[in-house]
């Protein structure tokens, strides 16, 4: 891979002898080799230098450069190791010998100092044409520092678009560079290369120049990492092709990138235009024709993938050239440029080798088609880690952007305007664009005689200021901005990038639709317009970053914009709740009347309405006396004097709950409400046991969800409105009725003038509020089913602590259970007259299921089955009831009557169930009375 050109060592020429026979031939082409880089050169040199002459013959007698490259490759730590050796038997006063080897600064690598004084023994080293592969010791050495000096053609100034830590190592090892044979013995008009041309000598300004004993300087900036000064890949490619041209002795050359375009299909985009180097004038070279040519070239060399060296081009088939053409361009030389991968991602040209010193026409020889090779491979390694590294970056600003759009979108903004203006703001100096519109489309936009229906438009600005930008919104009409090339996304709903260049300056384009992400309608279009050089003033086209910044730009524009519809319809549904919360205030709260009528009411004493005793029955109680009994109950326990209650307050709240009953339901309603509350009332006032456990909030929580843990039930169960697909059901997922009950029992005790809790502690407040929606929730028989297992087992102790929270929310849960089916302990009239209310709502939810689903009820709900409502009332004694009483009766006896209740009303039930199954046959009648006889025997067993 190094610059081969004609060599001195200090004041020795090496000729050939015409003599000599096939080992001097040999010998020559040894001595003859220009000698290694001092620093990595001896990487492209097959064999290495011997220390002796016996040595040299003893390596290459008999063997081929295959041979000896598979033999290292085979062994590559004796490789290594004798390299290290070789490294350390040429340092000292031998490296400084030759003055034609500058002194480079000392690297702090190892590896780049050993290679560097490993150079000095490169001198005899046979140079053949094979591939060496250095896999092997490539993979062992580190990425090697860079001290050598940029190349006049790099301007430092320039901004830094890689960073100041951009190493060059190619991204894998696996790769295999051809090593340049020699262009000549000595002279360059030697009788051995008839044609060979003068070289072009540099100028002493240069770093260490190609030939003369150093390896090209452009090859050891790039592998050794010197990366960081690097302007552009558009300065990497015009200094590999002006370094090439002076080697080759070419009169112009071109290079070109490949592109993919949407489609994957590749094209040759042109980096560096034919530019003249010598004799050849700017003008010809440039002129249409030639262009064409060196197009088609280059197209021809991308198809193939292999080099092309044309050393007459006007007789090649290929190409039909006038004399003109033919006249300006004779010969050309060009190379694939390939990553590591063996992809094609350009093409170089050399055009016109420069004539011999005798002024006979030159042609490019395979050795230049060999050296030009090594260096596009060279550059086709760093283009690909450059733009790698410049993928990197560019991901990385994307990234940032879209994080400031995601801060952005997740602030509160109280317009879509607004929202969207910031949106584009953040964009902007990401892409260097000089203006932003977005084009928002009416309700329904048109086309009508070549002009579109847009509502709105949004337009920024930006001003360079310095290092920074201003982004400023102008208020500008719609036909004040040209709406066609978003009128042609708009119809297209696809990314628009165009740029149109003129003689005096550049317009570049893009725009984008905004979907909206669910029904993938265009809401808006995004435009940007005149992008801006980060190095100068010029305009620029926008690439395909640029793109997918636009793009990730319309993502979140959409999200914005269903953002913005999500928090007007939320605004809208929360004004509406609270207009609906404004109405069901107004209706559900007393009138003044009612509640100064209670609130001066003398209340009767808890013994007159037998609010003491659990046979208590509320039916036949006037409706004023419901009422007065449940402030009667407050009062007995004591809760209007510790919480602080306000009396009026707590006459409206009691007025409010009654009225947040449906009248229409026959079972669940006010009666049992107050049927419920007075039956934890009782359980309280008998048990001095559960009053020392509960504290003050307990009692007062379970009082509230006593007479609150139906409101508004609509006389169906949580099944049916999950199956009807409720609103319910909906809001909620599951125990649907209860969470109602609970908010609205929360709506009701923050309405004004009801508010019965004010005088409470947050802390207070925050807990006596948790404990009534677990109270509340526990009435789900669902969930007491899950839970009475844990009660049963806890109750079988010896004794019980109720220090526990856990235990005590358990207990509380239980005595909620047994206050809401306490109707099946009370008398027997009582309880026939409930059965049946209970009954009828049942039944009228199965009529409502067997008419909107199609399906049989169950038999509970089944009408059908009305004939055996004593049997399914015994069932539901055995399998809830008395389980859960004869528990509560084992810990606290004072609660006995709730079961001896349950049992009596199990008796009388029996009695009728024996009743009808005598008018059945005999083999249904033996059938049922054996079943509940087990029943019973079971029951009298665990009695």
């Amino acid at each position: 891979m190094p610059c081969l050109e004609s060599m001195e060592l200090g004041s020795a020429t090496f000729r050939p002898s015409p003599a000599a026979g096939a080992e001097e031939s040999f010998r020559r082409e040894t001595v003859t080799a220009p000698p290694m880089a001092r620093s990595i050169g001896w990487f492209f040199s097959p064999l290495w230098g011997p220390r002796s002459e016996a040595r040299r013959r003893r390596f290459g007698d008999g063997m081929k450069s295959g041979q000896v490259e598979a033999w290292l490759d085979d062994h590559s730590d004796f490789t290594r190791a004798y390299f290290l050796r070789r490294a350390a038997a040429v340092s000292g006063p031998q490296a400084e010998m030759s003055p034609q080897l500058p002194r480079l600064p000392r690297s702090s690598s190892d590896h780049s100092d050993l290679l560097t004084r490993a150079h000095h023994r490169r001198a005899s080293s046979s140079l053949t044409g094979s591939h060496l592969n250095i896999a092997s010791l490539t993979d062992r050495l580190r990425p090697l520092s860079s001290n050598l000096s940029a190349p006049e053609w790099l301007d430092r100034s320039s901004p830094d678009v890689l960073g100041c830590h951009s190493p060059c190592s190619p991204r894998s090892s696996r790769f295999s560079f051809s090593p340049c044979h020699p262009l000549s013995p000595v002279c360059p008009c030697s009788p051995d290369l008839p044609h060979s041309p003068q070289p072009l000598r540099p100028s002493a300004a240069k770093a260490a120049a190609c030939g003369h004993g150093e390896c090209c300087p452009w090859m050891m900036e790039l592998l050794r990492g010197g990366l960081s000064w690097m302007g552009s890949v558009a300065e990497l490619c015009q200094g590999a092709v002006l370094h090439a041209g002076e080697l080759l002795s070419a009169e112009g050359s071109s290079l070109s990138l490949v592109k993919k375009d949407s489609s994957g299909r590749s094209t040759l985009e042109e980096v560096i235009p034919p530019t003249a180097f010598g004799c050849l004038s700017e003008g010809n070279l440039c002129s249409h024709a030639h262009l064409e040519l060196v197009k088609g070239i280059m197209g021809c060399v991308l198809a193939t993938g292999s080099p092309m060296n044309l050393r007459d081009v006007s007789e090649d088939p290929q190409f039909n050239l006038d004399e003109e053409q033919s006249s300006k361009i004779r010969t050309v030389l060009s190379v694939p440029i390939k990553n590591h991968r063996a992809e094609v991602v350009g093409v170089a040209v050399m055009i016109n080798k420069r004539n011999g010193c005798d002024g006979s026409a030159s042609v490019f020889t395979n050795m230049d088609e060999k050296v030009l090779s090594n260096h596009m491979d060279v550059l086709g390694l760093v283009l690909d880690n450059v733009q790698l590294y410049e993928s990197s970056r560019q991901e990385a600003k994307r990234s940032q952007a879209l994080i400031e759009m995601a801060q952005v979108l997740s602030k509160e903004h109280r317009s879509f305007e607004v929202l969207l203006s910031k949106m584009a703001a953040t964009i902007m100096p990401f892409t260097h664009a000089q203006y932003c519109t977005i084009f928002i489309p009416g309700e329904q936009p048109s086309v009508v005689e070549d002009e579109v229906s847009f509502s709105r438009v949004i337009h920024l600005e930006c001003e360079e200021l310095g290092s920074t930008c201003q982004i400023y919104r102008r208020e500008r009409n719609i036909s004040d901005i040209d709406p066609s090339y978003a009128l042609r996304t708009l119809v297209a709903m696809d990314t628009l990038n165009m740029s149109v260049s003129s003689e005096e300056s550049m317009k570049s384009l893009i725009c984008c639709p905004v979907r909206n992400e669910r029904s993938e309608d265009v809401i808006a279009v995004c435009q940007l317009m005149n992008k801006r050089s980060k190095d100068s003033d010029q305009m620029e086209a926008f690439n395909r970053y640029d793109e997918r910044l636009l793009e990730d730009l319309a993502v979140y524009c959409g999200l914005a914009l269903q953002y913005a519809q999500a928090v007007q319809i939320t605004e809208e549904r929360r004004a509406s709740i609270e207009v609906t919360q404004e109405v069901l205030a107004y209706h559900i709260t007393a009138a003044e009347e009612e509640i100064q009528a209670l609130q001066e009411a003398t209340i009767p004493s808890a013994e007159s309405l037998l609010l003491l005793d659990f046979d208590f029955s509320d039916f036949g109680l006037p409706e004023d006396l419901t009422t007065q009994a449940t402030i009667r109950m407050f009062l007995d326990l004591s809760l209007v004097q510790d919480f602080n209650m306000d009396y009026k307050s707590l006459c409206q709240w009691v007025l409010t709950v009654r009225r947040g009953y449906r009248n229409s339901v026959p079972y669940h309603n006010w009666s049992h409400a107050l049927s419920t509350a007075q039956s934890m009332f009782a359980m309280l006032m008998a048990t001095e046991q559960l009053q020392t456990i509960f504290s003050r909030l307990e009692i007062l929580a379970l009082m509230i969800a006593t007479l609150s843990h139906d409101l508004d039930h609509r006389g169906v169960s949580n099944s049916y409105i999950e199956r009807s697909q409720q609103p319910l059901a909906q809001l909620y997922g599951h125990s649907s009725l209860e969470n109602h009950h609970y908010n609205l029992c929360l709506f009701i005790l923050n309405n004004q003038g009801s508010q019965i809790l004010s005088g409470l502690s947050a802390e207070d407040h925050r807990a006596v509020l948790h404990m009534i929606k677990r109270a509340i929730l526990a009435t789900d028989l669902t969930v007491y089913m899950e839970r009475r297992k844990e009660f049963f087992s806890l109750t079988k102790k010896s004794r019980v602590s109720w220090k526990s929270e856990k235990q005590r929310d358990l207990l509380r849960s239980m005595l909620m259970t047994a206050s809401d089916l306490s109707a099946i302990t009370k008398p027997w009239p009582e309880q026939k007259r409930i059965a049946n209310l209970v009954a009828m709502e049942f039944f009228a939810q199965g009529d409502k299921e067997r008419e909107e689903f199609k399906i049989k009820p169950i038999d509970i709900m089944n009408r059908e089955n009305s004939t055996r409502l004593p049997y399914m009332q015994v069932e539901y004694i055995d399998d809830i009831c008395y389980p859960l009483y004869k528990t509560v009766s084992r810990l606290f006896g004072s609660c006995s009557p709730l079961l001896n209740g349950c049992k009596k009303n199990r008796e009388n039930w029996l009695h009728l169930t024996e009743e009808a199954e005598e008018k059945n046959s005999e083999n249904g009648r033996s059938l049922t009375l054996e079943t509940h006889k087990s029943i019973e025997d079971e029951t009298q067993r665990e009695e």
